[in-house]
């Protein structure tokens, strides 16, 4: 699935309560690529379960000059504690009035209800931004249900293929 967002339309400062500068911007990152991966909310256990995972495979991102960022919509003090007790090596953004996940894109359903609680109304989102020239996205996997995610292995593949390694 990709869509094309490009320059400025991409950019964002936000707190960052992970690895990285604070607060984190597309600018800040020192990669070709980022993975954005748009969380539902802090208490998701397959939002958890996906930054564990990635965490466990990380290294494989860094060998594609990419990074990882965990866009969680929530405050700051909730990204650290993620960031602390998964000890996750990458950056988990505070989100916290979904101005970044709303530019984005990120889905949310059920309408008004959906809007007052992100654990109902959130669905999962991951875009990749090539950042080699002017930032653009170049991938996006939009969820429709809360487990529906983009597998690693599928991450990795678009990343490959768009820094002509595969």
């Amino acid at each position: 699935m990709s869509t094309e967002i490009s320059g400025a339309a991409l950019e964002f400062a936000l707190p960052n309560g992970g690895n990285g500068p604070n607060p984190l911007s597309l600018s800040a990152l020192d990669a070709s690529f980022a993975v954005l991966l748009f969380q539902r909310d802090h208490f998701c256990g397959n939002c958890r379960k996906q930054v564990q995972a990635v965490a466990d495979r990380y290294d494989e991102f860094q060998q594609l000059d990419a990074e990882v960022v965990s866009v969680l919509p929530e405050p700051v003090e909730r990204a650290r504690e993620w960031a602390e007790s998964y000890d996750l090596p990458f950056p988990i953004i505070a989100d916290e009035d979904t101005t970044v996940s709303d530019a984005y894109g990120q889905p949310v359903r059920f309408g008004f209800l959906g809007n007052l609680h992100n654990l109902i109304g959130r669905m999962p989102e991951a875009v990749i931004v090539d950042l080699r020239d002017e930032p653009r996205s170049m991938y996006t996997y939009v969820g429709t249900a809360p487990a529906d995610r983009p597998s690693i292995d599928a991450l990795l593949a678009e990343i490959a293929q768009a820094a002509g390694t595969v």
